[in-house]
């Protein structure tokens, strides 16, 4: 399964199943097969992305740059994050499997 992200306010963010759960976990929502992020919720969401993605950078840092060849967090929720700046700026929500 993927998830497709979609706002009026910017393009669509395409996600593999375990990364768009991880992301959607990571900001509080149920990663069911249908969702939406409204305006009022972007502001916390983003800063629990950026959170966790500081969180992750720190790991990497801490274990070396042996085990840092995956993609990170920071690589797959940074589009996301840019998604939900614009459609907060434009008070548009961000819908997925609709």
């Amino acid at each position: 399964m993927l998830y497709k992200f979609k706002s009026k306010a910017a393009g669509d963010v395409i996600m593999l199943e375990p990364n768009g759960k991880q992301v959607l976990q990571l900001i509080g929502k149920d990663a069911g097969a249908k969702g939406i992020i409204e305006p009022s919720q972007m502001h916390a969401a983003i800063a629990a992305l950026e959170s966790a993605i500081a969180k992750e950078e720190t790991d990497r840092d801490a274990e070396g740059a042996e085990k840092a060849d995956g993609i990170s967090l920071k690589q797959r929720a940074l589009p996301l994050i840019d998604m939900m700046r614009r459609a907060k700026a434009a008070d548009e929500e961000i819908v997925w499997g609709v």
